[in-house]
């Protein structure tokens, strides 16, 4: 596969998912929600400082640390993903890299300038963030929230059996977690990597050496070595 197809393949993602969320930034604001297909698929803003699906990671100090790590790892995969190209690792490895690579940096992109760049949203003034706002954005380089809108509530109204120790009888929800385009990458290129990995770091057989039948006649005066 070739470097330009890998090029491509993050760039799209990139452009996708920082559309989408330029689009929640400037049309939403902070917890809105609305329903796309029924109730099971909603557009729901939230924003979150920590890592990706909303977990968060130690507060102030942690923010910046989480972001520092993902500059990081962008840097290290960059190098990375050279060297599988150079290697020609098996296309589908390829593909799964370039999603990894590109989820966490449209990720990185939120945490690094959205706080300078977009305004801060209040959900209860129920304000929509301007881009570039004149009073300056909601926080500082290495601060930014990062985006997050796509919600599938599939099961909802529904509750844990009560035999069930600790969470029994508590209210039950499939699936909870709001998430963007780019977690969405990160998690579909581990999840197959895991899947296929015996496919796509099997190395070849060596191969075999077959003996030669001949139809020479054998007699007292052949040999054969």
């Amino acid at each position: 596969m070739k470097a330009k197809q890998i090029i491509l393949i993050i760039l799209t993602i990139i452009l996708v998912d920082q559309a989408s969320k330029f689009y929640i930034k400037l049309n939403y604001y902070t917890g809105e929600e609305h329903n796309v297909l029924g109730t099971w698929f909603r557009l729901h803003f939230v924003e979150n400082e920590g890592m990706a699906w909303g977990w968060k990671f130690g507060g102030e100090f942690g923010k910046i640390a989480l972001t520092l790590f993902r500059l990081g790892a962008v840097i290290w995969g960059s190098f990375l993903i050279r060297n599988f190209i150079r290697q020609k690792q098996h296309k589908g490895f390829l593909i799964c890299a370039a999603l990894i690579y590109a989820g966490a940096l449209g990720n990185l992109i939120d945490s690094l300038f959205y706080g300078i760049i977009f305004e801060a949203s209040n959900p209860f003034t129920q304000n929509v963030a301007t881009l570039f706002p004149s009073g300056g954005g909601y926080a500082g380089l290495f601060h930014g929230k990062v985006v997050d809108m796509l919600y599938f509530p599939i099961i909802t109204n529904s509750h844990y059996p009560t035999w069930i120790p600790i969470v029994g009888g508590e209210e039950f929800e499939f699936f909870r977690p709001v998430f963007n385009i780019a977690d969405m990458a990160i998690s579909t290129g581990v999840i197959t990597i895991l899947v296929f990995q015996n496919k796509f770091f099997n190395r070849p057989e060596q191969e075999k050496h077959h003996t030669v039948v001949t139809n020479a006649e054998v007699n007292d005066k052949t040999q054969i070595f």
